[in-house]
């Protein structure tokens, strides 16, 4: 059973920073592509980063330069340093992953597994 459970929300400033983890158990980190969507209230779930198993990433446009992800196969965890937050960042943050390379990142149909979500909110 794959479970993907996610930590590290709450409540910041507009400039601030965050840093959301996922720890995934039932399934060593090794061999699966990783990321994050988010979805804000009436808006459609998007893509923010992935990271390959071999430390490949891709980000959304909108966080280039503030964002970062990395992730540690032995701990089989990902993490999300959010920096110079925005009130547009406020949403709900999905650590998600898939078996094998990243081959479609942006789709979220390409992921198998989901975490729960846990809440951002930037406030101006």
């Amino acid at each position: 059973q794959v479970q993907l459970v996610e930590s590290g929300g709450g409540s910041v400033q507009a400039g601030g920073s965050l840093r959301l983890s996922c720890a995934a158990s039932g399934v060593t980190s090794i061999g699966y592509c990783m990321g994050w969507f988010r979805q804000a209230p009436g808006k459609e779930r998007e893509f923010v980063p992935s990271i390959s198993t071999y430390g490949t990433t891709n980000f959304i446009d909108s966080v280039k330069g503030r964002f970062t992800i990395s992730r540690d196969n032995a701990k089989n965890s990902v993490d999300l340093q959010m920096n110079s937050l925005q009130p547009e960042d406020s949403a709900t943050y999905y650590c998600v992953a898939v078996r094998g390379n990243c081959l479609r990142p942006r789709d979220q149909s390409a992921f198998q597994y989901w975490g729960q979500g846990t809440q951002v909110t930037v406030s101006a």
